[in-house]
């Protein structure tokens, strides 16, 4: 087996971030995920302190590993010129979120690439920039912005290991940047073609994806390849399947990242029967 696979799942912060931890810890996982605060709004969350170093202290203590996810609304993308107040809170609300991060000891906080409406595809890239290069402009913590693939859903941007790099190279603040990977993006997308993992293993390497890459979002798909659909399954209940999802794990770029799955939880209402099942493809 891998040793010390970090591999794990989303949790609820129903009952505070150390009880996340504690659920974590209680179903075998060695990382997990949450959401800071409501995931359906921006607004900025006045936080337990007491309780996000709580959440630090068990996760140092079992040897486990955390990561936040930024709330649905937030868009990278989102235009300052056209929507002022929006893009302030949003720039406000990310930064929220790195501060309770940073507090429950997490290494980064997943952000969306973002999405752009307009006709010029290049100011939407000019506002992710802008937005990135505001958000961690006064950022001095250790929790990272981590930037996600997107699956497609009828516009194109984000679905690319260059654009990832790219944004990165191009901000005012690469060191505060690295990636999270999505299986079921990846796929859907057309990024991975699972008859030829090797070559998305390749590209990453010439474009030293993996080497800034701290998070993995390890979801089967519930549609085929290149659908631009972003439905998840449970891991090997999807198109991606087993085979392709044990050689990403045993890749050298990929082993030593947060792993966590977003699929719905087992029947005793946890991940331990996938996170079982992950564990056991890994062995030799």
């Amino acid at each position: 087996m891998i040793d010390n696979l970090k591999i794990g799942s989303h949790i609820s912060i129903r009952g505070g971030y150390a009880k996340a931890a504690r659920r974590a810890i209680d179903m075998g996982a060695r990382s997990f995920q949450y959401f800071p605060k409501n995931p359906r709004s921006l607004h900025i969350k006045d936080f337990d302190g007491k309780d996000a170093e709580r959440c630090k202290i068990l996760c140092v203590e079992a040897g486990i590993v955390s990561i936040a996810h930024t709330p649905y609304p937030v868009n990278l993308a989102v235009d300052q010129s056209q929507e002022q107040s929006l893009y302030d809170l949003t720039v406000r609300s990310i930064q929220n979120d790195l501060c309770i991060a940073e507090a429950c000891g997490s290494l980064g906080v997943v952000v969306h690439f973002g999405h752009y409406k307009g006709k010029d595809p290049l100011q939407g890239y000019k506002n992710i920039l802008k937005c990135l290069n505001e958000v961690l402009s006064s950022w001095e913590g250790q929790t990272k912005i981590l930037i996600e693939n997107q699956a497609g859903h009828g516009h194109s941007m984000g679905t690319t290991l260059e654009e990832m790099v790219n944004i990165r190279k191009l901000s005012h603040y690469p060191d505060k940047i690295g990636f999270c990977f999505d299986t079921c993006h990846a796929f859907t997308a057309g990024l991975w073609d699972t008859s030829h993992t090797d070559s998305l293993f390749e590209k990453g390497e010439v474009l030293d994806y993996w080497s800034n890459l701290i998070a993995v979002h390890l979801n089967d798909s519930r549609f085929p390849y290149g659908s631009g659909q972003d439905r998840h399954a449970r891991v090997g209940e999807g198109f991606i399947g087993e085979k392709p999802i044990q050689k990403l794990l045993k890749y050298k770029g990929i082993v030593n990242a947060a792993i966590v799955m977003e699929t719905e939880v087992g029947n005793d209402g946890t991940h331990h029967e996938d996170i079982s099942k992950v564990l056991r493809w890994t062995s030799p």
